[in-house]
């Protein structure tokens, strides 16, 4: 399954890359990417989507599923 997010405040790829890290660290993600030109990150996996959010809300980064 993959789910699709929108993230606002990412401006470079150091960005990217912690919002990827963040989401690797959820239950469930089988791997995950991030996007800061499209404001976006995808998901491959059982996870949550709440738990996906919650996760980059904690990075510093604001998502919405």
């Amino acid at each position: 399954m993959t789910t699709t997010l929108t993230v606002e405040g990412m401006s470079c790829d150091g960005c990217e890359k912690s919002v990827v890290e963040a989401l690797e660290g959820v239950e469930g993600v089988e791997s995950a990417n991030a996007d800061h030109e499209s404001n976006t990150a995808s998901v491959e996996g059982d996870a949550d989507p709440l738990d996906l959010v919650v996760a980059v809300n904690d990075a510093g980064y604001d998502a919405q599923a």
